[in-house]
Order: C-alpha cells, then structure tokens, then sequence
C-alpha cells in the first residue's frame, strides 16, 4: 500500500512541490492550505484529499486527522511545512505580530504533530518531517523572532526524535537556505515602524530578503526531491540542511561554536564544585 503523506501549506513553495513530487512517487497525499481554492489542481486527483487548514485553529487540525485517516486509514509522513517569516530587529518587534508567527511556526506545528502521533504511536511506525530553516541554527540580524520560531522547532524536534525512537517513529528537521519560494515575498511580514539605528543591521538584511526575492539560487522541485529522497533512507537524517548557502554557513557555524567552547573551556570547566 502507498504510503499517506499528510503535507500543510501547500498553496505556493515547498508544500506544493511536495505534494507534486509525492504523487510522482505514486504516494497518497492530504495537501492542505488555510484556503484549500489554492489546491485546485490537485482536487480531482484519486490519490489526493484536499483540505482546509490553518494550524493555529484545533478544530480544523483535528478535522484534517480525522479526514485522513478515514479516507486513507492512516497517515505515514507528517510534513510540518506550514509558516512564514517576519522581517524586524528585536527593538522593532511588534507583539501581535511575534506572538501570531509564533502560533503558526511553532504552536501550529506542536498541536498537528500531536495529534497525528497516536495513529503512528499504535502502528509503531511514521515520520514526521518539520520544516525549520537554517535560521534554526543561526541568528541574522534583522530575523530574530524568525530565528526563535526556528530555534524552537530545533529543539521540540530533537526532543520528540529521542521520545519517539523506541517506537518506530522518525524524525526529520529541514533547514532550507534561500530557496525560490514566496518565503520572502508575498508571505513575509514587516514591522510598521523601523528604527533608524538599526538601518546598517536589520534594515540592511530585511532590504536584502526583498531585493532578491525570486531569485534565490534553492530549487524548491529538486528541495521536494530530497526530502523525499531522505524520508525513504534506510537511516533518515534527524538535520537535513538544504543548499549551498546553508550547507556553507552552518558548517562555518559549528566550527566557530567549536572553536569558541574550546578557547573558554577552562573557565567553562572551572564551575563545577571541586569534588565533582
């Protein structure tokens, strides 16, 4: 049997090239969007189930579970694609705004992952793949509250791979760097009010986000490919960092952290007691 991809956001990016390329590998999809008029050209197809669904509403996440299993009697691989960004310094942060990015990005994605568990819990099998960025993984100026949603899905991610291991269960964090998706068009927010001192730090990275919208060099067909690519491993990835510029700057990342711990290392392991 196919197996059943429960894919969010689908209108536009990553989840619309998921849901493309699943079908292309003969999978079962439950393609969601918040307007599900978005999805109108996969809504004929036998192996698809389109469906309303913002993930920071209960009632419509639990309607989608029970959708999918009813219709296809289970669901396989969770793919938590659903989220946007916010372009604003942290002085500038707007608190509707944080809190609502955080409802989408995180809460969101917490309560679908949730509610998708038991049936995987029961059938000692699943994957859930969250999409994160490598803003989960390093902080730009201009992106912090972007980077704290990010940085939470990290770690509720690394948690959950660790709880759901004994039973059959899989996780897998992307982290995307500038793809070809409405990322930073359409979709982003920014604050009503910039403060001109952040002009050479947040307000230069938000100008770069806009400027080169659309034309980032990640292809968001050959990103589906690959995620499709490392849920159907032998040995899943729990970190799949997607494109050169994130390949790059997280290896850059990791080796500064390294060097960093290393250089403070006394001082780091002068604070136990003595007799520890």
């Amino acid at each position: 049997m196919a197996p059943v991809w429960l894919v969010t956001g689908c209108s536009t990016g990553f989840g619309r090239e998921l849901v493309r390329a699943a079908l292309g590998h003969g999978f079962r999809v439950v393609a969601t969007a918040r307007d599900p008029g978005t999805l109108e050209e996969f809504a004929t197809h036998p192996d698809v189930l389109v469906a309303a669904l913002d993930v920071t509403v209960p009632q419509q996440i639990a309607d989608v579970v029970r959708q999918a299993e009813t219709r296809f009697g289970r669901i396989d691989v969770l793919v938590n694609n659903a989220g946007y960004g916010y372009l604003s310094a942290v002085e500038e942060g707007e608190d509707a705004e944080v809190r609502a990015m955080f409802e989408t990005n995180v809460f969101g994605l917490a309560n679908l992952t949730k509610a998708v568990l038991p049936g995987m819990r029961s059938r000692r099998s699943g994957h859930v793949v969250n999409v994160s960025s490598m803003g989960g993984l390093i902080g730009f100026p201009g992106i912090g509250y972007y980077n704290a949603t990010k940085f939470a899905v990290e770690g509720l991610s690394e948690a959950l791979a660790k709880e759901c291991a004994p039973l059959g269960i899989k996780v897998t964090i992307v982290e995307p760097g500038p793809f070809r998706t409405d990322w930073g068009g359409r979709s982003l927010k920014v604050p009503k009010t910039a403060i001109p001192d952040y002009n050479e730090t947040a307000g230069s990275r938000r100008a770069t986000i806009q400027g080169y919208s659309g034309k980032q060099p990640g292809d968001p067909v050959r990103a589906a490919e690959a995620i499709i690519t490392a849920v159907q491993a032998a040995e899943p990835p729990l970190h799949l960092v997607l494109g050169h510029p994130a390949y790059e700057q997280v290896s850059a990342k990791l080796k500064a952290f390294a060097a960093e711990m290393e250089a403070w290392s006394a001082l780091s392991l002068g604070t136990d007691f003595p007799d520890a």
